[in-house]
């Protein structure tokens, strides 16, 4: 017996039948038909307010009281002539009409030993040829230098020599531009 009474606690109470004549009971979700007939609603007012035509454009009264020329009475004496153009100090737009724009540098003192620009060290000299091509279509001209030391063969691209910094510093940023950035510029012995 205490099985059957574990059993029957168990049980949900069966809900009645209902008869076809009756009619079905549906919750409507009120809050979501509100909220969409007011967006209905503002969207509607929205579109007509942007759509008449009788809306008034506020013009400035500087523009509504202005006049054609020929209906104000104004006298000459009254408008102030306008200032003489001011005189201009510098010359660099004459300059630049002409096409030549001169520099001031500092002379620099020719270096004792000249400079070299390295820009790569390859194991294999197709690898450098190819470097030295790349120099070449930017006008640079270049060699490839053989170098064998602790570790092994090495062929460096190199330009050079340069008597100046500055014009091993121009050449390194003609390189830079068209994407090689591993030129290092040293005092080399020849």
């Amino acid at each position: 017996m205490a099985h059957k009474d574990f059993v029957k606690r168990g049980q949900v109470p069966k809900k009645k039948p209902q008869s076809k004549n009756a009619p079905a009971q549906v919750k409507l979700p009120w809050i979501r038909i509100v909220v969409t007939v007011l967006l209905v609603v503002g969207f509607v007012y929205f579109l007509w307010s942007i759509s008449r035509t009788d809306v008034e454009i506020s013009v400035p009264e500087a523009v509504e009281s202005a006049t054609p020329a020929t209906e104000q009475a104004t006298s000459t004496d009254d408008i102030e002539p306008l200032p003489d153009m001011p005189i201009e100090r510098y010359s660099y737009p004459e300059e630049l009409k002409h096409g030549n724009v001169e520099i001031d540098r500092k002379e620099q003192q020719k270096s004792e030993r000249p400079y070299l620009m390295q820009c790569g060290s390859f194991r294999k000299q197709t690898q450098a040829d190819e470097m030295r091509a790349k120099l070449a279509m930017q006008g640079l001209e270049s060699q490839v230098r053989r170098s064998e030391g602790k570790n092994g063969l090495w062929y460096r691209v190199v330009l050079g020599p340069y008597d100046y910094k500055r014009d091993a510093e121009a050449d390194r940023h003609i390189i830079q531009k068209v994407g090689i950035g591993s030129c290092q510029i040293w005092y080399w012995d020849l």
